[in-house]
């Protein structure tokens, strides 16, 4: 599978917001494969990794996010589901879950009933490991078209962000980084302390 000919279906290879895609698509690709590799007693799907990796935030350009290079009309929170339809239209429809289910650490339909958001009230959590290891490791890298796009996101600022839509998105993160990375966990203690207590 060319997944550049598939991410340049929808955006000019020319276009910013091509180049912002493809840049934090390829470090969430190389990130995601990293984590797999250290996994391999559990059999993860390599390719899969790979391909869904670099398509998992396709539906941007669908949404309202200038600074992105994208002037579409929906909120950047609907990404997710409206890549989802385009990855089943392109009759790749276990891609396309990975696109509706990484936004955050995934988001519950008690979530979308109770923050009122702009999404088909349905479970969007990462249910399989390549799931759950793409959202994990997308987490890392922001796409701000800034000077820096390649540089990790440290553990703290990760779960600043995920604690201010409640210490369980936090938390979920944490079990992901104990289950994947163990051998950084020992490392975790003082954050966890710190962040999820709201300090």
């Amino acid at each position: 599978m060319d997944t550049l000919e598939i991410i340049a279906a929808y955006y000019p290879p020319e276009s910013a917001r091509y180049r912002i895609l493809v840049e934090h698509s390829r470090l969430v690709a190389q990130k995601a494969l990293a984590v797999a590799r250290g996994l391999h007693h559990l059999n993860p799907d390599m390719e899969f990794i790979h391909e869904a990796a670099m398509l998992h935030d396709i539906g941007i350009f669908m949404t309202h996010a200038p600074e992105l290079d994208c002037d579409g009309d929906l909120h950047y929170i609907c990404h997710g589901y409206l890549g989802r339809a385009l990855l089943e239209e392109a009759g790749l429809p276990e891609h396309a879950l990975v696109c509706e289910r990484h936004v955050g650490v995934g988001i519950t339909a008690d979530d979308i009933r109770k923050e009122r958001l702009p999404l088909p009230l349905r479970d969007m959590t990462p249910q399989s490991l390549e799931e759950q290891i793409i959202c994990y490791a997308d987490k890392f890298y922001s796409k701000n078209g800034g000077a820096h796009p390649a540089q990790e996101k440290s553990l703290g600022k990760i779960i600043s962000g995920l604690s201010r839509f409640g210490p369980d998105k936090a938390e979920r993160f944490l079990e992901w980084r104990r289950r994947f990375e163990p051998h950084l966990s020992n490392s975790d203690d003082s954050v966890e302390g710190n962040d999820l207590n709201g300090s």
